[in-house]
């Protein structure tokens, strides 16, 4: 009788909630707004890039402010080029980390030091040499559709994987380590970045004006 009673018991408590399980533990998967902020961001940056090259004449894609000064076609090969660069760095090498929540609180707020000071462009840096523009693309619309392939591999991985980016990191010469979701917000950032400049190019007083009928 009294094991009956205690098995009612029980399971009277079960079912209030009383022996509630305790929170999963945290994990490094992205969660739904993470994904979606991404992604918005990502596309948003990337519809700015195009835009901004769109109709333009030869002229106009080649003309340099000055010699030291990259013409529209190379800013536009850099950020084509640290497309692809990054995303391979991401998913080649910092995915490829072991996985280590312990430096998650070290990350913690770098999300939005990115999307604030990349695109600043009052402090400027040398790109290296890995991601200056060599003519890489034979044609504008080679470059322009390689970059859509790449930023739209980039937001199809945003949106699909299930793997704990959170909890994997890679060095970043800015903001020392950074996990794998923010290196992604860096990417974007960067090309936002390299939009400004290129609007910086056509807003010199000396860039060509388009020929009537072009």
């Amino acid at each position: 009788m009294r094991k009956s009673l205690l098995l009612a018991f029980l399971t009277m408590m079960i079912a209030a909630g009383t022996f509630a399980q305790p929170p999963a533990p945290e994990t490094g998967s992205l969660t739904k707004d993470e994904r979606e902020k991404a992604i918005a961001y990502l596309k948003q940056t990337k519809a700015k890039f195009l835009d901004s090259i769109k109709g333009l004449s030869d002229g106009q894609w080649k003309f340099k402010p000055a010699p030291d000064r990259w013409s529209v076609a190379e800013v536009a090969e850099h950020i084509g080029i640290a497309e692809q660069t990054l995303f391979g760095m991401i998913t080649g090498q910092v995915m490829a980390s072991p996985a280590d929540p312990s430096k998650r609180e070290a990350a913690k707020g770098k999300d939005e030091m990115i999307l604030k000071m990349i695109p600043d462009r009052t402090t400027k840096a040398q790109a290296p040499e890995i991601l200056k523009p060599t003519g890489r693309w034979a044609t504008r619309d080679a470059l322009t559709s390689e970059f859509e392939k790449s930023r739209d591999k980039t937001i199809g991985f945003i949106k699909n994987t299930t793997e704990p980016l959170r909890d994997h990191f890679g060095p970043n010469p800015v903001f020392k380590e950074l996990d794998a979701y923010q290196w992604v917000l860096f990417m974007a950032a960067h090309s936002e970045r390299h939009t400004l400049q290129i609007l910086e190019v056509k807003a010199d007083q000396n860039f060509p004006k388009k020929k009537k009928g072009y």
